[in-house]
């Protein structure tokens, strides 16, 4: 059955509504289906195009990684679908530990290639001066290896890491993104992750006296005959407490998580560890906590690709949570993915 069609009963299915917008883009990526990609597939990748990416973009919640995981899963081939945040943990890892510094890239790639041959980067974003320096380089050496590369994203690849530090720098990246890939938009007026989820149940607001009751009467229901063990994570020589940790149910403040100078690795070793994460005392956002609100969005990048429930209290309403302007765009997907995680059911066993 040709992919097209495959699509349109796979939407059948799962009762969408199929949007034109989405069926371009299926017919689209339908050239990478059968290619042989240890010959030179070039002629047949998008016909005439030589270029190794496909980087899907539009607003939140319009289906961009339904798509995409759905075309992957079609692929029989080495593939690596992976968390940006995770992927370049341990890029920066293998460089850290690697004596050749000037070759590392280059042997980081062709180890990637001989794992797959096709990566899927979901929700693709830059935010950190780290990563945003070093990937013009090491996407230049992707391409090289002849790795294809699927990116769904929220931003369009001009406005990738707009407004961030030395910006300049970063210029050279998008342009290897822009000669290597096909950039296509999806627009759809639903936001899926939002109309096929029932009423929220734990996201409280505002924070008074009721909602703390409510909170801490489903903490104890919760974690009922079990056992506070707090938690020591070692990450790379720092140490980092999670006080309340009853069997991989784990409570914390916001300003445990988002005051303190911690990142995607952090958030990712604490994911590990949970089942289930409870979060006292968001606040709304504004300039002013700016930096508290980019550390809220990669844990909750980070929990979403775990698919871990979570509990949230917080001074606003989850539809009317403010955003400081530099991050209004990329904190609708946040708000999009809050209202999956506080709905999707508990599993604490």
């Amino acid at each position: 059955m040709k992919l097209d069609k495959k699509f349109i009963e796979f939407c059948s299915n799962k009762k969408l509504e199929i949007n034109p917008n989405q069926i371009e883009i299926i017919n689209t990526l339908k050239n990478f289906q059968n290619i042989n990609f240890d010959r030179s597939f070039l002629n047949s990748f998008f016909k005439k195009s030589s270029k190794l990416g496909f980087y899907l973009h539009g607003d939140v919640g319009v289906g961009k990684t339904m798509i995409l995981d759905f075309f992957f899963k079609q692929l029989e081939i080495k593939k690596l679908k992976v968390h940006f945040n995770e992927f370049m943990i341990s890029f920066h890892d293998f460089m850290f530990e690697n004596d050749k510094k000037d070759k590392a890239i280059g042997i980081f790639v062709k180890d990637l290639k001989d794992k797959a041959k096709i990566l899927f980067f979901d929700e693709f974003q830059v935010t950190n001066i780290v990563d945003a320096m070093i990937l013009g380089r090491l996407f230049e050496k992707i391409f090289e290896k002849k790795i294809c590369v699927l990116f769904s994203s929220n931003i369009k690849i001009n406005d990738l890491y707009k407004d961030g530090l030395q910006r300049d720098q970063f210029l050279p990246f998008l342009k290897i993104l822009k000669e290597n890939s096909i950039e296509k938009e999806l627009s759809i007026n639903e936001d899926y992750r939002i109309n096929k989820k029932d009423i929220l149940n734990r996201f409280l607001s505002p924070i008074n006296e009721t909602t703390n009751f409510k909170l801490n009467k489903f903490f104890r229901e919760l974690t009922k005959n079990k056992k506070n063990n707090p938690k020591n994570l070692n990450i790379k020589g720092r140490e980092l407490l999670i006080e309340n940790f009853y069997e991989g149910i784990a409570k914390f403040r916001f300003n445990e998580l988002c005051d303190r100078n911690l990142g995607a690795e952090d958030y990712l070793q604490i994911s590990n560890c949970c089942n289930f994460i409870l979060i006292e005392g968001l606040p709304d956002f504004n300039e002013d906590n700016s930096n508290q609100q980019q550390r809220f969005i990669t844990l909750i990048d980070i929990i979403y690709e775990k698919k871990i429930p979570i509990l949230i209290s917080s001074a606003n309403s989850l539809n009317d949570l403010n955003s400081s302007g530099s991050l209004a765009k990329i904190f609708k997907r946040t708000i999009s993915r809050l209202h999956e995680l506080t709905s999707i059911k508990i599993q604490t066993t």
